[in-house]
């Protein structure tokens, strides 16, 4: 499958919500059409120190990537840290990931980082087993600590009924 892949706009946010929640990022169904978090993706979306692409079949946003570049200490050229990469269920394997992920290695590239990296669960298999095919390394261990009680470790919002 070829998707067009476009740097991400603020009306993208309800598709992007509903990817993330797809995901089980602890979003809320209901902040897809919420102003406040309308609005901070707008934000979001003008910060110089990251990008977010979105990748779209006739019209339809389909996945995203949001990438931040940040300065690591020892290295005079940034990094680029993928922060998340969501392809909705129904597309997945069809190279939808590839294309996003080849997006924004390019831009990483352009902007002289020396390395791209990211974290998924040790439990996702599949995605694991993605990346290694699309050439990234497995490099270690990630550690959570929530610095509040309402958010478990896997980001997932805690009831407290």
């Amino acid at each position: 499958m070829t998707a067009r892949v476009r740097a991400a706009r603020p009306d993208d946010w309800s598709a992007v919500a509903g990817l993330l929640v797809e995901l089980g990022r602890g979003v809320a169904a209901g902040t897809a059409e919420d102003p406040t978090h309308r609005m901070q993706f707008a934000g979001h979306l003008r910060r110089l120190d990251s990008v977010t692409l979105v990748a779209e079949v006739d019209g339809a946003v389909i996945g995203v990537v949001d990438m931040e570049y940040h300065q690591r200490l020892g290295d005079h050229r940034p990094q680029a840290r993928v922060n998340d990469l969501i392809v909705t269920e129904g597309v997945r394997g069809e190279g939808v990931g590839t294309q996003l992920l080849g997006r924004a290695e390019t831009l990483a590239r352009n902007r002289g980082c020396f390395r791209m990296a990211l974290v998924t669960a040790g439990w996702r298999e599949a995605t694991i087993a993605f990346y290694a095919r699309e050439g990234w390394s497995n490099y270690g261990e990630w550690f959570v600590k929530p610095l509040t009680d309402d958010v478990a470790p896997s980001g997932q919002r805690v009831d407290d009924n």
